[in-house]
């Protein structure tokens, strides 16, 4: 795949009836938070069956691969979420799934793929990248499901646009999780084509924001990544398609430190009753630094999979690591 594709509107809609059955239309909610500095709404992708945004790209990838491919099995390379998305749909339909995780990856996360009945393979976090690139891994068959670099991925994760514009069609700004960017560009296709004054705007974690740093040099360029509990995005570098995707579509980054990603977990507990793990805070950390605008702002809250013991940290008001 050389070419840098985005998902159109038909292939939008036609990724919505295709997912109909197994992710469903998400509720959009409005924070009640007097102290923000916009009207803020939440897109509660955490209420998804495996917590997760992933099984929208996950079903719609995986509908349109060959049946005789599919019987092989399925693989993909995750450090948590798509994985249960593959893993969740693989079981639907019966068919082996191979995760290769990273050394790193949650301990929760592990389990809960596990429970889907995946195999996981851990590999060190460079040569998990590699599988990314390479998009297959040493002595595993099956057809390899891309996390973002994908455009059937990314059309499946695109409903997420078309609901929060039907639902609230005078947004003026939609702030999302970027971790390698299927996310984004997905949300970014459908909102570019139905409201192009919109603003979008991505999200990124101090510990690993490889987008801002590749929008300022007009390329891919190396930062530092160091692992938080904000485990679910965050990496050394941006893939060449996807940043060009992202110029062609956002209107920017936004990166914000650990403690404000923490007070937006802890926000929406308190505020809405929400469980939000690290990288479904990343937005609304954002939209609270007032940077994403004063206006009708939407974040997405991309998943809900955080370990307990993180989670009561963070509510008990403990520095985030």
């Amino acid at each position: 795949m050389s070419k840098a594709v985005l998902p159109s509107l038909p292939d939008l809609y036609a990724a919505r009836d295709r997912i109909a059955n197994q992710a469903f239309r998400t509720p959009l909610v409005r924070l009640e938070a007097p102290d923000a500095p916009g009207d803020i709404w939440l897109k509660l992708e955490c209420l998804q069956p495996i917590g997760s945004f992933k099984i929208r790209g996950a079903a719609n990838a995986m509908a349109q691969i060959a049946p005789e491919d599919l019987a092989r099995g399925v693989v993909t390379a995750s450090a948590g979420n798509m994985a249960q998305g593959v893993a969740w749909c693989a079981r639907l339909r019966g068919i082996p799934c191979t995760v290769i995780a990273p050394a790193t990856a949650p301990a929760g996360k592990l389990s809960a793929i596990e429970r889907l009945g995946a195999r996981i393979i851990q590999a060190p976090f460079d040569r998990w990248w590699q599988t990314f690139e390479e998009r297959r891994y040493p002595g595993v068959e099956g057809a390899f499901i891309h996390v973002f670099d994908d455009p059937s991925v990314m059309a499946g994760n695109g409903t997420i646009g078309l609901e929060i514009l039907e639902d609230l069609p005078d947004v003026e700004a939609v702030v999302i999780p970027w971790g390698g960017g299927g996310l984004a560009c997905g949300v970014g296709a459908a909102v570019r084509a139905l409201s192009p004054r919109c603003r979008l705007h991505a999200a990124e974690a101090e510990t690993g924001a490889p987008l801002v740093a590749a929008l300022a040099a007009g390329r891919p360029v190396t930062v530092d990544y160091r692992r938080s509990f904000v485990d679910g995005i965050g990496s050394r570098q941006v893939f060449p398609r996807m940043l060009e995707r992202a110029r062609s579509l956002l209107d920017g980054s936004i990166v914000t430190s650990l403690a404000q990603i923490g007070a937006a977990a802890r926000l929406m507990v308190e505020r809405a009753r929400v469980v939000a793990e690290g990288a479904g805070s990343c937005s609304l950390a954002a939209a609270m630094s007032g940077r994403a605008g004063s206006g009708k702002v939407v974040c997405v809250v991309s998943g809900g999979n955080i370990d307990l013991d993180v989670l009561a940290g963070l509510l008990a008001g403990r520095p985030p690591a």
